[in-house]
């Protein structure tokens, strides 16, 4: 394997501080919430926007900015990390019923929303660029 250029390491690197600073600002509005609401949104919308991605002409004519986004900004925006101790916890804490809610609906809602995103930058791409 070899080393990727310093350069796409640090777009890779400032796009994904970008994306976890902004899942982070916008946590900080479900501090208390009964269901971790944030959590689910940023993952849903990532997985959406993830999906979508590699389809729209903009990113497939511009590998920089295919780096900043996907790799970048969408992946640190997203996290199956804290949404597994969100669900670990809520069910440690005896709301069994709302932690298969959020594990559910956040794993029902990302593959219907990838789908969904993929099949909008498909109607959307140029020819020959569905993958």
């Amino acid at each position: 394997m070899t080393r990727p250029p310093l350069a796409d390491l640090t777009l890779v690197a400032g796009g994904s501080a970008l994306g976890a600073v902004s899942r982070w600002g916008l946590s900080l509005a479900e501090q208390g919430a009964a269901l971790p609401w944030v959590t689910l949104t940023v993952n849903v919308v990532g997985a959406f926007l993830l999906a979508a991605l590699p389809l729209l002409p903009v990113v497939r004519r511009s590998r920089r900015l295919a780096l900043v986004l996907g790799p970048g900004v969408l992946a640190g925006f997203t996290t199956v990390s804290a949404w597994a101790g969100q669900v670990t916890g809520l069910a440690a804490d005896g709301r069994e019923a709302v932690a298969g809610a959020d594990l559910v609906g956040t794993l029902a809602g990302a593959l219907v929303a990838a789908h969904l995103g993929r099949r909008w930058a498909a109607s959307r791409a140029e020819p020959g660029a569905h993958g």
